[in-house]
């Protein structure tokens, strides 16, 4: 250990209602699409949409697929992030404190950061536990360490990672996963991200880059080394390129859209129905935005989408698991902190 004292680790995800029940939800619903950098509009008219809107009508509906998704141990999203937190403490060792944290709900993130501030730790490395960069979700927990962090006298020096999409580490285990499927059994492949719009991409840009092309985000530049579409894309090249499949093979696509304004396309379940319509039975789909199976994964893809794509003359989508837990993701973790 440093002379100096132990450097903490605050591991971040986006976060997950307190319990399924609809108040709960609600409260997490308000929380996250309060957010500036969400929904990124004048405050007012946020506030007017999401409290007078959004929250109380999408509540009820929301609480029953959060009731889906529930297991006896809790939201899977908070399940396996204090798996990941337990794990990452042995492989860390004494040298570093680790806290978990949630953007939003619990834990929150302001009790991890006094956590680590009260073992006066030398550092505090910032992992959000999302693979690309978006202002939405790795832009708001670095903006929002540093609105908490302000507030210290004493600050630490911090670290923040800033995406690691193209991790081999990581990627590999994506591979592995898929290896437990026959792969040449399925019709199609997809590469399904969480969707973000199209407004918010341009606003990343500060090369006048974005959307200028049809092909733009095909490849990582120093254009658009920020792009959440370019680094999506690299990821499923990689993860493609590693599984020997063609670019006939697979399509890379977006979920989870919300609202009447433009989204990154193509969508994926408009993916989906022009995939019916050619007479396409099987899918397997990636979702590789998410280290953990949650309500985009479990429930958007492996049951809405799959609903809609056995009505319309579909046999079935399987998801590639996420991450999760599994032991060389945590690794891939610990190895991403210390270097």
């Amino acid at each position: 250990m440093s002379k100096f004292g132990k450097k903490g680790v605050l591991v971040v995800n986006l976060g997950t209602p307190d319990s399924p029940n609809r108040g709960d939800v609600y409260t997490y619903l308000k929380q996250f699409l309060l957010d500036k950098r969400v929904i990124d509009i004048p405050w007012v008219f946020r506030n007017l949409l999401v409290r007078g809107f959004i929250a109380p009508f999408r509540s009820g509906s929301s609480a029953k697929l959060y009731k889906m998704l529930w297991t006896e141990e809790g939201s899977p999203l908070k399940v396996y992030g204090f798996k990941v937190l337990e794990e990452l403490r042995n492989i860390l060792g004494p040298d570093y404190v680790v806290e978990l944290a949630m953007r939003y709900q619990n834990p929150s993130m302001d009790s991890g950061i006094k956590k680590l501030l009260a073992s006066n730790v030398s550092e505090i490395i910032v992992f959000p536990m999302f693979p690309h960069y978006a202002s939405a979700s790795t832009g708001s927990v670095l903006d929002e360490v540093m609105r908490l962090m302000k507030k210290e006298l004493a600050i630490p020096s911090i670290r923040m990672i800033n995406s690691y999409h193209d991790n081999d580490d990581m990627l590999n285990v994506f591979v592995k996963n898929a290896r437990k499927f026959d792969i040449d059994s399925y019709d199609h492949i997809l590469f399904s991200f969480h969707g973000v719009p199209e407004s918010q991409m341009k606003k990343t840009d500060r090369c006048n880059h974005c959307l200028k092309t049809e092909d733009c985000c095909q490849s990582i530049s120093e254009q658009n080394q920020f792009c959440y579409s370019a680094q999506c894309h690299d990821t499923a090249f990689i993860i493609a390129d590693k599984l020997g499949l063609k670019k006939e093979d697979y399509t890379i696509c977006f979920q989870s859209r919300l609202g009447p304004d433009p989204w990154i396309k193509p969508y994926t379940i408009k993916t989906i129905e022009a995939l019916a319509e050619k007479g396409a039975k099987r899918l397997l789909a990636f979702s590789p935005a998410f280290v953990s199976d949650c309500l985009e994964t479990t429930i958007e893809i492996s049951d809405e989408y799959n609903e809609e794509f056995q009505e319309w003359g579909g046999e079935i989508i399987d998801l590639v698991p996420s991450l999760n837990d599994d032991p060389d993701w945590i690794n891939a973790i610990a190895k991403m902190i210390k270097n």
